[in-house]
């Protein structure tokens, strides 16, 4: 297509996962479509996020399965021990494989790969630059991409480099050693998957989390149980702190908490900065030409995911919204189809949200404290894994299942797990919040035999009964 003036239809600005995303549909949808990515295809998601984190996390999970191996009468000769070095071998490895197959996706799909950072020269126009040397491109559309950066927190005394072992994310995913103790600020999503990775490989761990509660993004029970299964993986939990202060050490730096139960020295090998992330949008021109920014990023006016400027859209972390891969691509998806013509609106009721330490979360929907918070009459079912006969053949019998529904009708406004496999079943509750599912439907609906699923069965039947045919 493209035609006139235009070098392309669409053009995308990054290529995460709602970049690279946006850029195929685009293109399947008959578009010249262009995607320029200033670093590597599969932004922070593929490369230093969401893959090689639950590479770790997978090879530290089997670990502590053969170690405990003897509780199924399986029999290990040895001590199992973690190759640090084969680790970290199997990340570089799988995300190189992953990051090749999205250029195989562009060139299957007719989407050319522009290597370069983009600013704007007007409305219609970027600048394409990489190593001194530019190339303007023409579009009718674009959709900004471009993600979020870790940033550091601004704690006194800490260096900002890994050669001073004070790590973000991005530094712990590659991680140059596996230390003998750390000290993880933050106990959201990326803070205590670290703190479970290193834990695992051996680390002496402390978390320490500003809120009352572990990820406290989710429901407050989750977090209780979370740090539940911490204490007893020998992963300390510091709540409601800050760390004020670090002195370098000669083994590497003690850190003042300061916290409700008063002040403690935490000294530890490694600092992991486990919260804090800043919209990519520096030295995009973007206010040059009109486009609205706002502290967290670029304004988006409607649920086109289109800005102020018509013909330029935004999706993914550069937004500030949610700051999920999951939720990048689908806005990729609703942006490319509005550039081509489409009329589609992105809807945000049914996302889920997953971390995915042992045992994993996961949630969609309404917490219970926000559904009574809108002004809902709620009713509530949870129901255990401990009885469930397939967790108990597995040996994953900790952590619940939670409905949050209204009372006078039964529809499901949230679903919250703690448990086995929690990411993989929390789609059920995501289909039954996205359609507005009632109770009776929920428990009129045949779960197999055994499966973990019936958990979310019995947590439905509790909701709509106050109790379930296997509640003890």
């Amino acid at each position: 297509m493209a035609g006139g003036n235009f070098d392309a239809d669409v053009v995308v600005i990054g290529a995460g996962p709602g970049g690279y995303v946006a850029a195929i549909h685009a293109a399947q949808l008959g578009g010249k479509v262009m995607c320029v990515e200033k670093e590597f295809l599969g932004g922070t998601c593929l490369n230093l996020g969401c893959i090689p984190s639950k590479v770790w996390i997978a090879s530290v999970e089997r670990l502590n399965l053969v170690k405990h191996a003897g509780d199924l009468g399986v029999k290990v000769s040895g001590t199992p021990e973690a190759d640090f070095d084969a680790m970290k071998a199997r990340v570089e490895k799988i995300v190189k494989t992953q990051r090749g197959g999205v250029g195989m996706l562009f060139k299957k799909n007719g989407v050319e790969h522009v290597d370069g950072f983009a600013s704007f020269v007007d409305i219609n126009t970027i600048e394409v630059e990489k190593d001194g040397k530019k190339r303007k491109i023409a579009a009718k559309n674009f959709i900004i991409a471009g993600g979020s950066s870790v940033i550091h927190l601004p704690i006194e005394g800490l260096g900002k480099s890994a050669e001073e072992n004070v790590w973000t994310s991005d530094d712990a995913v590659f991680a140059p050693f596996a230390p003998k103790s750390i000290l993880v600020v933050g106990g959201g999503a990326v803070g205590v998957e670290f703190a479970y990775v290193f834990n695992g490989l051996g680390a002496k761990t402390t978390v320490v989390e500003m809120m009352p509660n572990l990820i406290p993004m989710f429901d407050e029970d989750l977090g209780v149980e979370l740090g539940k299964q911490f204490k007893k993986q020998g992963i300390d939990v510091v709540l409601g702190a800050t760390v004020e202060r670090a002195v370098k050490t000669k083994n590497g730096w003690k850190c003042t908490v300061k916290g409700a139960a008063g002040t403690q020295e935490i000294e530890a090998q490694v600092v992991l900065l486990g919260v804090g992330r800043k919209s990519n949008t520096d030295g995009m021109n973007l206010e040059k030409i009109g486009v609205k920014l706002h502290e967290r990023g670029i304004g988006v006016v409607n649920g086109k995911m289109q800005t102020n400027v018509p013909n330029i859209y935004a999706i993914g972390d550069v937004i500030g919204k949610i700051q999920l891969a999951h939720v990048a691509s689908m806005e990729g998806i609703i942006a490319s189809e509005n550039c081509m013509g489409k009329d589609k609106l992105m809807d945000y009721k049914a996302v889920p949200n997953c971390v995915y330490t042992i045992p994993e979360i996961a949630s969609v929907g309404l917490s219970e404290g926000e559904a009574k918070a809108q002004g809902y009459d709620v009713t509530i079912g949870t129901f255990n894994f401990r009885p469930n006969g397939k967790a108990m053949a597995a040996a994953e019998q900790d952590g619940f299942v939670k409905i949050v529904a209204e009372k006078k009708y039964g529809e499901v406004l949230g679903m919250s797990i703690v448990g086995p496999h929690a990411t993989d079943l929390i789609h059920e509750g995501v289909a039954a919040v996205k359609l507005e599912a009632t109770l009776d439907y929920m428990t009129d609906t045949i779960h197999a035999h055994p499966t973990f699923a019936e958990v979310i069965l019995e947590a439905f039947e509790t909701a709509a009964h106050g109790k379930s045919i296997h509640t003890l």
